[in-house]
């Protein structure tokens, strides 16, 4: 009967492990880098934000000339795109990957009885199942993500800010649309100059503490001069999320132009 020996001699050369190789070490830390940005430290970037000024002038108040931001992400380029403009600008938010992701950030500047303050939106869920699916996540990014949003609204309109700079002690406002009662809320985090500084875990964990020492402004119900833009400059629902009995979709902007 044969027998099997095993061959002393020792290849010169070590073949390579099939399993572990350049490329498939390059493929793994791509899938862990999105995990470390979602779990590590929100950190704004100007190198990657584009503006583009639509039809507004820097020195006007916003107090008497409309002023909104439009924000949004590319995931294939990791740039932001901040559009200021006198009305949301709605080419911005267009084709079929912005209307599945909805990751995109609203913003106006309003006076109300002669104070200012900034309305920031965020989408959360409602639209199609898949952003039902993941909505604690994504209220857990948008909480996460908007000191560097703030930033970006700061830097990018960063002369505006210079010529009045009283504007950076106006309050923010943040309104989460979800129709999961859960999320669908409205938060104030503080004077503008102190929002964009909060760490990432503030926001979205407390909304008593965090509207507690303000409340919520409302316009005049009569045409007045100490109230301006006189209705929302973002055709989102115009009920507060607060007040909304049944908690149903909230419908997107995108949908009702």
């Amino acid at each position: 009967m044969a027998c099997l020996v095993a061959s002393p001699k020792l290849p010169l050369e070590p073949k390579p492990c099939p399993f572990v190789t350049r490329t498939s070490y390059k493929k793994k830390c791509k899938s862990i880098a999105p995990v470390a940005r979602l779990f590590g430290p929100a950190i704004f970037e100007a190198s990657k934000l584009k503006v583009l000024f639509l039809g507004v002038d820097e020195k006007k108040h916003p107090g008497k000339l409309p002023r909104t931001y439009t924000l949004t992400h590319s995931d294939i380029t990791s740039k932001l795109t901040l559009a200021i403009s006198q009305t949301i600008n709605n080419s911005q938010l267009q084709g079929w990957y912005n209307r599945l992701q909805r990751d995109e950030v609203v913003a106006e500047w309003k006076q109300v009885k002669g104070k200012m303050s900034l309305h920031v939106h965020c989408h959360i869920s409602g639209g199609h199942f898949l952003l039902d699916l993941c909505a604690r996540l994504r209220f857990f990014i948008f909480c996460k993500e908007l000191p560097v949003v703030l930033k970006a609204f700061v830097h990018g309109d960063g002369n505006l800010l210079n010529n009045y700079p009283e504007l950076q002690e106006a309050l923010v406002w943040v309104y989460f649309h979800s129709n999961i009662p859960e999320f669908n809320r409205v938060e104030c985090w503080g004077p503008l100059k102190e929002a964009v500084e909060r760490s990432s875990g503030d926001g979205g964990t407390n909304q008593e503490s965090l509207i507690s020492n303000w409340k919520l402004p409302e316009t005049c119900q009569e045409l007045c001069s100490c109230c301006f833009p006189p209705m929302s400059l973002i055709p989102w629902s115009q009920k507060l999320p607060q007040e909304n009995e049944n908690h149903g979709t909230q419908e997107s902007f995108q949908q009702q132009i």
